[in-house]
């Protein structure tokens, strides 16, 4: 994984192991095969997610793992046989966050479509998991008692 320095500038190179192959690009995205993911250690558990193809493009991402108490996703049989995925550790989620510009506590996360990776080969794939139905494209970030309380701090 790359890791932004302190200054936004400066980005000290990390081992490609953090790169990520998306043959199908993402939805919305088809051209862009090749990703990388950024973080800032203060920024955590937020990503960036830079999009490789025709243009860059940088998203902002999630591991869900800890964050949503009860998202259990669930990929269909097929997904999991593409990807090389026979148990859960072998799979890495990202979520992607939507920012709502001057309202930051109101981000939401879309649970439905995470991109799925196979750790070992680094290949992913955004897919609409098999237990879609339980979940939102527009789950807020922070739960709505948090967002308040951020929202007086600031």
């Amino acid at each position: 994984m790359k890791v932004l320095s302190e200054s936004a500038t400066a980005v000290i190179e990390a081992p490609a192991a953090h790169e990520l192959v998306l043959p199908q690009g993402i939805i919305g995205f088809p051209h862009h095969h090749r990703a990388e993911l950024l973080y800032k250690p203060e920024n955590l558990p937020l990503l960036w997610m830079r999009l490789h193809g025709p243009d860059i493009l940088h998203f902002v991402v999630v591991e869900p793992a800890n964050l949503f108490p009860g998202y259990e996703p669930e990929l269909f049989d097929e997904d999991a046989a593409q990807l090389e995925i026979a148990d859960s550790a072998d799979a890495m989620l990202l979520n992607i966050v939507t920012l709502n510009p001057g309202q930051p506590s109101g981000a939401t996360v879309n649970l439905i479509g995470p991109i799925i990776v196979n750790r070992r080969t680094r290949i992913g794939r955004q897919r609409v998991l098999a237990n879609h139905t339980r979940y939102s494209a527009a789950h807020r970030l922070l739960d709505p008692a948090r967002a308040q309380g951020a929202a007086t701090v600031a």
